[in-house]
């Protein structure tokens, strides 16, 4: 794997890690309702997928000197960033991370369906 992909992978997983501790803590917390646990959990689930979205929507307009993927890669591998000039990493970033921003979203939004599909299972088996 690519290292910059690698690192970008790496910083968004890591959002996306929080983002499911809380829609997971969210889902807990209602779990005396299912329906309604599921419900808030795709509805959450869809809210992050919408974040990401807009996220990949303004990556090519951002500064990406300061950016979490940037840091990361310098101290994982100085080498790749070092024999590249500062434009052509930042143009590789910003196409890496609306990629792998873009993938992400697609699988938050299926989780999100399944959600409301469990949701409706469960109010259906009621």
């Amino acid at each position: 794997m690519d290292p910059l992909e690698f690192v970008t992978d790496r910083s968004i997983r890591r959002a996306l890690g929080f983002a499911g501790l809380g829609v997971g803590l969210v889902m807990l917390s209602l779990s005396y309702d299912l329906p309604l646990a599921f419900r808030s959990g795709a509805d959450l689930a869809a809210l992050v997928a919408v974040t990401l979205l807009v996220m990949a929507w303004r990556t090519p307009g951002r500064d990406m000197r300061h950016s979490e993927p940037l840091m990361m890669l310098q101290e994982l591998a100085p080498e790749t960033v070092q024999g590249m000039a500062r434009a052509e990493v930042q143009r590789r970033l910003k196409e890496v991370l609306r990629r792998r921003l873009l993938w992400h979203a697609e699988r938050v939004g299926l989780l999100a369906v399944a959600l409301w599909a469990a949701m409706l299972v469960v109010t259906a088996l009621r």
